[in-house]
C-alpha cells in the first residue's frame, strides 16, 4: 500500500482581470454616470454613491444614521410595505444609506429595479411614526453595543486619534440622538442629498444607450444643488507613544488597539509600498502580529492591521483581543513587530508571496 502524496501542489497561474472601460456621462444637475456592459450573467448592480465631505454633528450626533434609515421606507409614491413587497417578489435587494443607495436584480427586471431605487431615494416619505420607530431602535441598539467592550473602544480610538470635534471623532450618545428631529433629518437630508458629488455606475447584462435614456428620465429630475464646503484641520498625532485605559471591570477579555492617522492618498507613491509592508506586518494569517500572538503564544485567535483608505485622512491600526492576564505582555508582543517591520529587512521570500 502506498502512502498518499500530501505534497502541497504548487499554485496555479494567476487569473487574468478584465476590467472594461466604463462608457460614462454627466447629467445637467451633476450626477456622474458610469456604465460598463458585461453581459456574461442575467444579473445588474447599480450604485449610488454621494461623496461629500464629512461634517459634525455636534450634539445632534445620529442624525446622519436617521436620514440613512428613513431614505427608502417607501416613496411618496408607495407605501413601504408594497415598496419592500415588491422587491422581495422581482427577487431583487436594494439597500439604502444616508449617502447613496445599492441594488442589484436579474437584468429582466433592471428598468423597474433602478425605477424603485430612484423613487426611494429622491422622493422619501420621512413621516413622524417612522421616525419615532428608528430612533427608538437606535438607541436600543447603542444599549447593545455598550456592553461591548470592541463597541466602547472603537468609540475611544476614534476620539483619541480624531478629536472630539471632528467628524470621524464624534460617537453617538442616548443623549445626542434624543436631540434630534424629524426637522432635523428633513434639513439634513435636503443639504446633504444632491447630485453635485454623486456617482452612478451600473455593471452587468445591460445596454449602455438604453440605460442613459432611463438614467436621465429617471434622475434627471433630481434638483441641482451644492453641497456644504468644509474643512477640519488634520488630527495631530501624539509625539511619544501614550497608553490609554479604559476599566470595563465585568469584560473577560481586553481589546487592544494601536493606531495613529496618517495622510495616505492612492495617488501617493508610497502607497502601495504601505499596503504591502502592513501586509507583511498584520494583513493576514502568516503576518508578523498573528504568527507571534496566535500561533507562538496562543494568546488570540488571530491578531491583524490595517490601513483605512480616506479621501480625507486615513489611520493606520493594530488590533487584537487577548484573555485579561496577558494584556501587558501583549503589548510589549505588538511593539517588538513594530520594531521588527521597521528595522529588519524582509525576506525575498516573503516578500514575493504577500506580492
Amino acid at each position: 500500500m502506498q502512502a498518499q502524496d500530501r505534497t502541497q501542489p504548487k499554485p496555479g497561474p494567476a487569473p487574468i482581470i478584465n476590467i472594461k472601460k466604463p462608457q460614462s456621462f454627466t447629467l445637467l444637475n451633476g450626477l456622474k454616470v458610469l456604465i460598463v456592459e458585461n453581459h456574461k450573467l442575467p444579473r445588474v448592480s447599480f450604485n449610488l454613491s454621494i461623496d461629500n465631505a464629512p461634517f459634525a454633528e455636534g450634539d445632534k450626533k445620529g442624525v446622519d444614521n436617521l436620514t440613512g434609515t428613513l431614505v427608502g421606507n417607501g416613496s411618496q409614491k408607495i407605501t413601504k410595505d408594497a415598496f419592500n413587497e415588491e422587491i422581495d417578489f422581482l427577487g431583487a435587494d436594494i439597500n439604502f444609506y444616508a449617502a447613496g443607495a445599492s441594488a442589484n436584480c436579474l437584468s429582466k427586471y433592471s428598468g423597474r429595479i433602478l425605477e424603485l431605487m430612484s423613487d426611494g431615494v429622491l422622493n422619501p416619505n420621512f413621516t413622524q411614526a417612522e421616525f419615532d420607530k428608528e430612533k427608538d431602535k437606535l438607541i436600543e441598539g447603542l444599549k447593545t453595543q455598550e456592553k461591548s467592550i470592541a463597541s466602547v473602544a472603537s468609540r475611544v480610538q476614534n476620539v483619541l486619534a480624531y478629536g472630539k470635534k471632528h467628524p470621524y471623532g464624534e460617537y453617538l450618545s442616548e443623549n445626542t440622538i434624543k436631540n434630534v428631529t424629524l426637522d432635523d433629518v428633513i434639513k439634513n437630508y435636503n443639504t446633504n442629498f444632491v447630485p453635485e458629488n454623486a456617482y452612478l455606475v451600473i455593471v452587468g447584462d445591460v445596454k449602455f444607450a438604453e440605460t442613459k435614456k432611463a438614467v436621465e428620465q429617471l434622475f434627471g429630475v433630481w434638483s441641482k444643488a451644492t453641497a456644504p464646503k468644509l474643512d477640519y484641520s488634520d488630527p495631530r498625532n501624539v509625539q511619544y507613544t501614550q497608553i490609554n485605559f479604559v476599566d470595563m471591570p465585568n469584560a473577560v477579555q481586553s481589546e487592544i488597539a494601536l493606531q495613529n492617522t496618517v495622510i495616505l492618498k492612492m495617488t501617493d507613491k508610497d502607497y502601495f509600498a504601505s499596503i504591502i509592508a502592513n501586509q507583511i506586518l498584520g494583513g493576514d494569517f502568516n503576518s508578523y502580529l498573528n504568527m507571534n500572538l496566535r500561533e507562538k503564544h496562543a494568546w488570540t485567535y488571530g491578531a491583524r492591521s490595517g490601513i483605512s483608505g480616506s479621501k480625507y485622512i486615513s489611520t493606520f491600526k493594530a488590533s487584537t483581543q487577548v484573555r485579561n492576564a496577558v494584556t501587558d505582555s501583549a503589548v510589549v508582543e505588538f511593539l517588538k513587530e513594530f520594531k521588527r517591520i521597521r528595522t529588519e529587512k524582509v525576506s525575498d521570500e516573503v516578500l514575493s508571496n504577500v506580492k
